[in-house]
């Protein structure tokens, strides 16, 4: 708006001038239709070119300059203001343009040049372009018609005279800017268009200056809150994520050493001397003695020389004992075990209370007969416990 006007504006002709919204579809560009006597048009003053088409059809008013080229349809134009308006409101010139199809209207949109004829003549006809980004734009709809399209234009206009009291105002001729198929520029003017204007206080016996309009909300970005957000929750997320892990730390399996393995001659030892204290004897049990026993020391040699001895026959039991080296003490008697063990168990036969005592002793002078000496057991304990890459001093 311009400074110059700006002062006689009353306290609604200014709520007229930041209206409500609605030039958001053109953008902040779609100020005004003033372009210097529209897009391609020249001023009135200025008159013709010296080299303009002979062809061409143009037409000169005040405000405007028409011009048509070299055979081109003028597209029907009509425009029209409200009979009656109020001084320092808005009045919308609604102009209707029906052109072909593939002609545009306004094609770079609403520009407003302060110091044109256009803009010097609605100055001095008494009406002023509120600006667009105050509420109140210009607003465009097309339509298709047929073969035709009709454009439909609402450009805001607020009549402001200089004298208090009723006046009618006269809207010179507008330029409409129109461009063909063919990259053509037409220029269009509308009708001079007449309102009565009425002073808004004029049924008003003592009117009193009104107020200005409430603010407006303004919405800001609040930099410090959205970093503090993002921040605070970056953090929560970052402990959620560590508490996690550490519940999964705290949670894993925990890994239990295994129990150092008991030497098999004091295993074996010690199962004999559960047996010789069980009451199998007093009760009469003597297969069952005597199995536990057998069983006892089978499982002994195996453990002793590595194999499974409760699965193997008395025959590979004999065929693994020949092949250790150094040969085992006590073998023969061993072997002489072993084959009574079979000849109790597979010929049915069912030993005497004294065979099952003589059998528990055999097999314990058997373990003892077979038991390494001390400085062997603790030479290979030492190999089991030194470390990786270490060598026994000499």
């Amino acid at each position: 708006m311009s400074r110059a006007l700006w002062p006689s504006l009353r306290g609604p002709g200014r709520r007229a001038c930041l209206g409500a919204a609605s030039g958001a579809a053109l953008g902040a560009g779609l100020m005004a239709l003033l372009a210097a006597g529209g897009l391609g048009a020249q001023p009135a003053s200025s008159g013709a070119p010296p080299g303009a088409d002979a062809g061409a059809q143009s037409s000169v008013s005040a405000s405007c300059v028409e011009h048509l080229p070299k055979g081109a349809p003028r597209p029907e134009l009509t425009a029209s203001l409200p009979d009656r308006g109020l001084s320092g409101y808005e009045a919308r010139l609604e102009v209707v343009v029906k052109h072909a199809a593939g002609e545009t209207v306004l094609p770079e949109g609403f520009h407003l040049q302060r110091d044109s004829d256009a803009a010097r003549a609605i100055e001095r006809a008494e009406f002023i372009i509120p600006e667009p980004d105050g509420g109140s734009g210009p607003r465009m709809d097309s339509k298709p018609s047929g073969s035709e399209v009709v454009t439909t234009l609402s450009l805001p206009f607020v009549p402001l005279p200089k004298d208090p009291g009723r006046h009618e105002l006269v809207l010179p001729s507008i330029p409409i800017a129109v461009a063909r198929a063919n990259s053509e520029v037409m220029t269009l003017c509308t009708s001079p268009v007449r309102i009565t204007v009425e002073d808004p206080v004029a049924n008003e016996a003592e009117p009193k200056v009104k107020p200005n309009p409430p603010p407006r909300s303004q919405r800001e970005e609040w930099r410090t809150a959205k970093y503090l957000f993002f921040g605070v929750l970056g953090a929560l997320a970052l402990a959620a994520l560590f508490g996690w892990l550490i519940h999964r730390w705290l949670s894993r399996p925990k890994v239990v050493p295994a129990p150092p393995p008991v030497l098999p001659w004091l295993a074996a030892l010690e199962k004999l001397e559960r047996i010789r204290l069980s009451k199998l004897l007093v009760e009469e049990r003597m297969d069952e003695h005597f199995d536990q026993v057998d069983d006892c020391l089978r499982f002994y040699l195996g453990a002793r020389y590595g194999f499974d001895g409760l699965e193997s026959t008395t025959e590979e039991l004999r065929e693994l004992l020949r092949r250790v080296r150094p040969q085992p003490p006590e073998l023969d008697n061993v072997f002489v075990f072993l084959q009574e063990g079979d000849l109790i168990k597979y010929a049915d036969l069912t030993p005497t209370a004294q065979d099952c005592v003589d059998a528990l002793n055999r097999a314990e002078r058997i373990v003892h007969a077979t038991t390494p000496p001390p400085t062997a057991v603790r030479a290979a304990g030492s190999r089991q416990r030194r470390p990786k890459g270490t060598r026994r001093a000499a």
